[in-house]
């Protein structure tokens, strides 16, 4: 598919042969949004179309990028997996990490990885991180995956957790989080103890939704085999053969945290998702989340994910935003994180 010439010392030419059974308009995209995308990462590099060919002309080492990029491109449409703007950025920023030596997995070993399929979506890691925390909660009976909003921490687990379900890796899944921000106002508000704990466990519901068919959902619930509570449920219990999500988890204090974690039973997986940056406990209360850290690493089948602003995949400017809220945080709390907040 690629021929490379050297024209200079650091000019180089590559040409890329797009095979017939894949039309071009799904390597370049309708209206060639995906060349622009290329064009726009790779400025000092000329890109022309000719026909089913692709030549690209200019430094060696960008050159040979653009060309890998069209390789992996080729074996990701060749799962029959669309390319999208996106995944062509996140393409282009794994490759740059190859060539720095930060990276071990290709861009189409992450972009194929299928999670689960429903009606006619599925659930792919889309960022290096996310493939790695994806293939960590495979690998070990603890994970903690921890980073900011729109990383994809709970989906991601969630996704794991209804995947472990079907192939009757375990029999049920229990999802749970701390009611944290109802407090002692949860008795005041009107309606029964499940409405009155419904707003905070919603996240959690409309996850489910995405990936099971929502018809199917209160009969799973029925039959205990889909367990959605609040983290005070899960007090003096044994969980066996279950996945077990806690989410929020920054909002649990150390007692919380410990409670939680020692309600493992056998044949058990556990998944802990929080961002440590986005705390709402009362002040003065130590997340448990944040300690829990400095007591469990290194503890054999314990492992800590760690995703950041650039495995946001929700709108671009939430990551920029991820990213002014650090950098706002080092200028005036010596790195401490500025407060609580939006999720």
């Amino acid at each position: 598919m690629t021929q490379t010439s050297i024209s200079q010392a650091s000019q180089a030419q590559a040409r890329f042969a797009v095979p017939a059974k894949h039309p071009m308009v799904t390597v370049l995209g309708s209206g060639d949004r995906l060349l622009r995308v290329i064009e726009e990462a790779f400025p000092a590099t000329d890109i022309h179309v000719r026909g089913n060919e692709i030549s690209a002309t200019g430094d060696e080492a960008e050159v040979a990028l653009v060309q890998r990029l069209f390789d992996e491109m080729m074996l990701v449409l060749r799962t029959g997996q669309p390319m999208t703007e996106d995944a062509v950025e996140r393409s282009i920023a794994m490759l740059r990490e190859e060539r720095d030596g930060a990276l071990s997995e290709t861009p189409a070993q992450v972009l194929t990885q299928n999670i689960l399929s429903n009606r006619g979506r599925t659930i792919r890691p889309k960022t290096l991180n996310q493939k790695r925390y994806v293939d960590a909660i495979d690998q070990h009976t603890v994970v903690f995956g921890i980073g900011p909003a729109g990383t994809g921490k709970t989906y991601l687990a969630m996704a794991k957790a209804v995947q472990a379900l079907q192939s009757k890796q375990v029999n049920r899944i229990i999802l749970t989080r701390p009611a944290v921000e109802a407090g002692e106002r949860l008795g005041f508000l009107p309606g029964t103890l499940y409405e009155k704990i419904d707003p905070y466990l919603r996240p959690l519901y409309d996850a489910l939704h995405d990936m099971l068919d929502p018809d199917s959902i209160p009969r799973l619930m029925a039959a205990g085999t889909i367990e959605v509570a609040p983290l005070a449920y899960m007090r003096g219990r044994t969980l066996n053969d279950a996945f077990i999500i806690l989410d929020e988890a920054q909002n649990t204090n150390p007692e919380q945290m410990k409670m939680f974690l020692t309600r493992l039973g056998f044949d058990s997986k556990v998944v802990i998702t929080g961002d440590v940056t986005q705390v709402d406990l009362p002040g003065g209360t130590k997340s448990g989340l944040r300690q829990v850290r400095e007591i469990l690493q290194g503890v054999d089948d314990v492992h800590f994910a760690e995703l950041t602003s650039t495995d946001v995949v929700r709108h671009k400017l939430v990551g920029r935003i991820v990213d002014a809220y650090e950098r706002y945080d080092v200028r005036n709390n010596g790195g401490g994180p500025a407060g609580g907040g939006a999720r």
